[in-house]
């Protein structure tokens, strides 16, 4: 499933490609996913320009010149394909690849001037597109009640001590939590964990103040640098050389399970344990 940095790394690449353009036409071909697509609404975005796209936590914003926008969420295989006049298609991100049988799960196309379109595409189809009025912005479920973003200055120290005082989760649970922190998902925790020493199945309410500081520390390094790797290849994912986003290779811990532990001084090796039912990997020698 796209996290934060993928979906980040999803906005920027549609930004560069369709931002304002104008939606010349809507093609619904499955409107069953999670969600079922209201065409009404749909449509009603022929003719608009879309003059801005955002991120809110996993969700894409469309905004358009118009009281009308468009929010996205990717679930487990959502994705968006550019294709040009030529009928070439190209990836918006980094987590996935091109295949000759992509266009048997395409379920939406918005089409552009010059022949250019958007796709959406969905093989799991546990995505949904949804429609909306600006002025009800902050009241939709999706959005309403998420907690602060990863990456902003309201997630700090002070933040993070307040919102577990009397909390009886563990701080895997936690940081999944998307009203405690919005956009965090199974991978990156893992990898946050790994890097701050501390064990998923800790008590979060026996964490020092020392280990919270070093937690929100690699929260935000560890997705700055996810989006790094990704981002830095966009200008990549409309070229033929078939780069992609690296982070994956930078994995200490996720999905290592029976490797070697990645700390040099270590020869424990990682163990795998399943937290809510998601897969948690660490090394009991270096998470306590």
């Amino acid at each position: 499933m796209p996290e934060l940095p993928e979906v980040e790394v999803v906005k920027r690449s549609l930004e560069r490609k369709i931002r304002n353009k104008i939606i010349k036409n809507v093609k619904i071909i499955d409107g069953n996913l999670r969600y079922k697509v209201n065409k009404k609404k749909a449509f009603k975005l022929i003719g608009k320009k879309i003059i801005k796209i955002t991120r809110r936590s996993k969700f894409l914003i469309f905004r358009t010149n118009s009281k009308l926008f468009m929010l996205v969420h990717l679930g487990m295989t959502g994705k968006f394909f550019f294709q040009n006049k030529s009928h070439k298609k190209f990836k918006t991100s980094f987590y996935y690849q091109i295949d000759k049988k992509d266009h048997n799960y395409d379920k939406i196309i918005f089409n552009f001037q010059n022949k250019k379109k958007l796709i959406y595409n969905d093989v799991r189809k546990f995505g949904f597109v949804k429609f909306f009025i600006k002025k009800n912005y902050s009241n939709i479920s999706h959005i309403k009640k998420l907690g602060p973003e990863p990456l902003e200055k309201q997630f700090n120290y002070t933040y993070f001590k307040k919102n577990i005082s009397g909390r009886n989760k563990n701080i895997k649970n936690i940081l999944m939590d998307q009203k405690f922190v919005s956009g965090l998902g199974n991978i990156y925790v893992n990898e946050v964990l790994f890097a701050s020493g501390v064990k998923p199945t800790r008590a979060v309410v026996k964490l020092n103040d020392f280990e919270i500081r070093d937690i929100i520390k690699n929260i935000k390094k560890i997705l700055k640098k996810a989006i790094t790797f990704g981002g830095s290849t966009i200008k990549d994912f409309s070229s033929e050389n078939g780069k992609k986003g690296v982070f994956q290779q930078h994995f200490k811990v996720y999905d290592r399970k029976g490797e070697k532990c990645s700390n040099i001084d270590c020869n424990d090796t990682v163990l795998r344990t399943f937290i809510s039912n998601r897969s948690s990997f660490f090394c009991k020698n270096c998470q306590k």
